[in-house]
């Protein structure tokens, strides 16, 4: 199985714990989460920005309270403190908000096109988004006869230079933001074929670009190969990799067309048009 995948080591025979314990700080964390959840929502109810006493009033908080918690609120740009003392929604929730619209509607578009490249294939495809440095598998399509040993979690994540969706969304990057994202991450190798230098990925991402697909050559884990092409939204932004997973001795090129064919038909059911984009570059 994939080391990124969450797995699950409870005893299947033994009975289900009944009693918690909960300390003073974890209800007080509980009691804040709370308080800030009222707050956003007052704010979400209103159409003007509110200010601090009226806030208060709304949520039925001590004006102390409310002002502290707004302030966490504002450093975590989920509230906005406009000039005047007001208080508004911040852009972190629109943000988080686009996020789960895009999983939804890919995941949503995509499954019925992942079971077609799966009964073509006989492989396991994974469908999944960037989160920061990292790809998180949000779909699959698979069996108990494509291989269990490299069926993705659902949920389940890795650096972007270890997958062949990952180097998808670095190959978009300008060479700034490539280097940065080395910066971050030291490029942390999972296996002897895994790239922790920097020229080796430059390289290859190069390759991508110029084929447009990406490989994984048990760069994640040993055994394991996969392959990815990119799906686009209407505006013409790389929001998902679509790849096939196999053993390394079962993963061919000759899937490499139908791959390309599939994201590229869930890429126009969300929107994206090519010949529009091409004129737009």
């Amino acid at each position: 199985m994939n080391s990124y995948a969450p797995q699950n080591t409870s005893n299947k025979n033994s009975l289900p714990t009944t009693h918690t314990t909960s300390t003073p700080a974890q209800g007080m964390s509980i009691q804040v989460l709370e308080r800030a959840t009222r707050l956003l929502d007052a704010l979400a109810r209103e159409d003007e920005p509110m200010p601090l006493k009226d806030l208060a009033q709304a949520t039925g908080l001590h004006t102390s309270t409310t002002h502290r918690i707004l302030n966490d609120l504002v450093i975590g740009r989920y509230v906005e403190r406009v000039d005047s003392g007001l208080y508004r929604l911040g852009m972190r929730l629109l943000e988080l908000g686009s996020l789960v619209k895009v999983r939804l509607n890919v995941r949503t578009v995509a499954l019925e096109y992942m079971r077609e490249l799966h009964k073509v294939t006989g492989q396991t495809v994974n469908l999944a988004l960037r989160q920061g440095d990292e790809i998180v598998y949000v779909e699959r399509a698979w069996n108990e006869y494509s291989g269990m040993q490299v069926v993705r979690a659902i949920g389940g994540h890795a650096p972007l230079h270890l997958t062949s969706t990952g180097k998808l969304f670095l190959s978009a990057w300008g060479s700034r933001q490539v280097r940065a994202y080395v910066m971050r991450t030291g490029l942390a190798g999972n296996t002897r074929n895994s790239l922790t230098r920097y020229e080796d990925l430059d390289r290859e991402l190069s390759v991508v670009r110029r084929h447009g697909y990406a490989r994984d050559n048990e760069e994640l884990e040993l055994g394991v190969r996969c392959i990815a092409a990119g799906i686009y939204d209407e505006s013409g932004e790389l929001v998902a990799g679509l790849s096939v997973s196999a053993p390394a001795d079962r993963l061919h090129d000759g899937w490499i067309p139908v791959l390309q064919d599939t994201a590229r038909n869930i890429s126009k059911a969300l929107g994206y048009e090519p010949y529009r984009q091409a004129n737009n570059d």
